[in-house]
């Protein structure tokens, strides 16, 4: 049986430069079906997360090349965050792959998983994401990543299905 090819994904800073290539994925019909309130909304949300405290945005690239954007947050350093609920160090995460020929074929799921690891070894107990209940595809890749469901809820960003996966179900 053939073996599935190993990637490497780098994240890194998102920097001013990044800005014109994060608005064009916004735009993209996979994206922006899901992400918010449109890509003028987003894009701003961006770059109010490049100065927070909470938040942390980063691009994803792929053999030195950008392929997506990935974001965690701290809930508990958020005024009134619906996630402030889940165990403190808990670290919810936000992903798109904003290159629409790398959708659907294992980049989600191997990417979010490489991310994850990276916040376990920096000692975050808990990851959670909230993809909307009607993303099927992202579910099914969070799935694939480890992530089991805890429920679904309604949030000011609209309908979520909460998704975690604990650190020490690792061991």
């Amino acid at each position: 049986m053939p073996r599935k090819p190993d990637f490497q994904y780098d994240f890194r800073a998102v920097t001013e430069d990044d800005l014109p290539m994060l608005s064009a994925w916004l735009a993209e019909p996979h994206v922006a079906e899901w992400w918010n309130d449109g890509p003028g909304t987003a894009l701003a949300e961006i770059v109010e997360a490049m100065d927070s405290d909470s938040t942390e945005p980063l691009i994803v690239e792929l053999d030195g090349k950008p392929i997506g954007y990935v974001q965690s947050y701290d809930p508990h350093l958020e005024d009134d965050h619906p996630y402030q609920d889940q165990p403190f160090g808990t670290l919810g995460i936000d992903v798109t792959i904003g290159v629409p020929e790398l959708i659907g074929i294992g980049h989600g799921s191997r990417l979010v998983r490489a991310f994850v690891e990276i916040l376990f070894e920096e000692g975050c107990p808990r990851v959670i994401i909230d993809p909307h209940p009607g993303n099927g595809r992202a579910i099914r890749a969070y799935e694939k990543a480890g992530f089991m469901r805890l429920g679904e809820r309604t949030t000011p960003f609209g309908p979520a299905l909460i998704m975690a996966v604990d650190a020490e179900a690792e061991d």
